[in-house]
C-alpha cells in the first residue's frame, strides 16, 4: 500500500509554545496558520503537525496522494481502496470513510496498543 506523507499530529496546549520549540530543533512553519489553530513545521523530510484543541492525544498521520513537502503524487492509492485492504485483513476502523464518494475523505484506526491512525486524503 502506498500511504503517501508521514507525519505526527501532536494535540498541544500552547500553539506559539511548541511553534518555538519545535524551531529551535531546527524545524520551520511548512503550512497552516497561528489563526486556523495549526502548524506543520518541517525538518527536512520529518513533519510535525501541531494542532491546539483540535483533537485529543497524538496520533500518526498518513496523507495519501502527497508526498513530503505537499506536492500531488501522480500515482497513489485512494483511501477507500487502503481501507477496503484492511477490512480484508481484520483491521477494525474507529471511522470508515464512504465508499460511494471520491476525493478527500479519511479513516480513523487504532495500532494493538491503542495509538490513533489517521489516513487523511486531502484530493
Amino acid at each position: 500500500m502506498k500511504l503517501g506523507a508521514f507525519s505526527i499530529s501532536l494535540s498541544v496546549k500552547d500553539l506559539q509554545k511548541s511553534k518555538d520549540f519545535y524551531e529551535k530543533l531546527g524545524f520551520s512553519v511548512m503550512a497552516g496558520t497561528m489563526e486556523q489553530n495549526y502548524l506543520i513545521m518541517k525538518n527536512e523530510s520529518t513533519l510535525v503537525g501541531l494542532f491546539q484543541a483540535m483533537f485529543d492525544g497524538n496520533m500518526l498521520t498518513f496523507n495519501p496522494g502527497w508526498d513530503q513537502n505537499a506536492q500531488n503524487l501522480d500515482s497513489f492509492d485512494d483511501v477507500r481502496d487502503i481501507q477496503k485492504h484492511l477490512k480484508e485483513n481484520g483491521v477494525a476502523l474507529e471511522k470508515a470513510a464512504d465508499e460511494s464518494t471520491s476525493g478527500p475523505e479519511h479513516i480513523f484506526l487504532k495500532d494493538p496498543d491503542g495509538n490513533m491512525i489517521l489516513i487523511d486524503q486531502h484530493r
